[in-house]
């Protein structure tokens, strides 16, 4: 009687603490976490399991493995939020999959992709046909995002009587002020259009938070905020 008492109060503790680390950590479900969150969560329900499992072991060494483990991914996000090379390291970085309805056989083969692969995740956003699609962007969480081109998209209220342009896919090009050098590539956007823009609205690159562009040179530019 006295173990089953035990194990029950070790059982609430331990889901008290599991749910407080969790939510410290914060934002996602399972299936948007980054991958070092997930490493995490993965991490923390096997030590919470332990002393679950164990009487033996003191339930203080598995809340303090916890929390330090919530503590380290606390702090590698705000390490992540200041340095984009450690972002790209830990979360690595979305890969366009198709552009204008061809597939990018690189591509695939970096993100150990198959077809049958690629083509369920189209079925999964109602695409049947890859020749209708003008970008496919593999998300770092696994999801993929697609754009179709013009003539394939839906109309809107909006689209009646006028003349839909090519579709374009915005891709940031500048981010907590640093050039996205690969996106400018994807885009096929040189160095210098990137800082004519800029010049124009009277900006540089070190003072953008976010800067998006598409293929058709539209561009949208947030700027960094002086007291952050």
């Amino acid at each position: 009687m006295i173990f089953l008492i035990t194990t029950i109060v070790r059982t609430v503790i331990l889901y008290i603490f599991v749910t407080l680390g969790i939510r410290l950590m914060g934002k996602r479900q399972i299936g948007d976490m980054q991958p070092n969150e997930l490493v995490i969560t993965l991490l923390i329900s096997e030590i919470a399991a332990i002393p679950l499992q164990d009487t033996s072991q003191p339930l203080l060494f598995g809340i303090t493995s916890i929390f330090m483990l919530v503590i380290l991914e606390i702090v590698l996000s705000v390490i992540a939020l200041k340095s984009f090379t450690i972002r790209k390291l830990m979360n690595g970085t979305s890969v366009v999959i198709i552009k204008n309805g061809v597939i990018d056989q690189h591509a695939m083969k970096q993100v150990r992709m198959t077809v049958l692969d690629l083509i369920e995740l189209l079925r999964g956003q109602n695409v049947f046909d890859i020749s209708t699609v003008a970008f496919a962007v593999l998300e770092v969480n696994g999801d993929l995002s697609v754009l179709l081109k013009s003539a394939e998209q839906p109309a809107t209220a909006g689209d009646l009587g006028t003349k839909k342009s090519d579709a374009a896919l915005p891709l940031p090009v500048i981010s907590d002020g640093k050039i996205l050098f690969e996106s400018l590539r994807v885009l096929e956007i040189t160095e210098k259009e990137l800082y004519s823009k800029l010049k124009a609205n009277k900006t540089d690159a070190k003072r953008v938070f976010l800067m998006t562009m598409d293929r058709n040179k539209n561009f949208s530019i947030i700027k960094m905020r002086d007291n952050l």
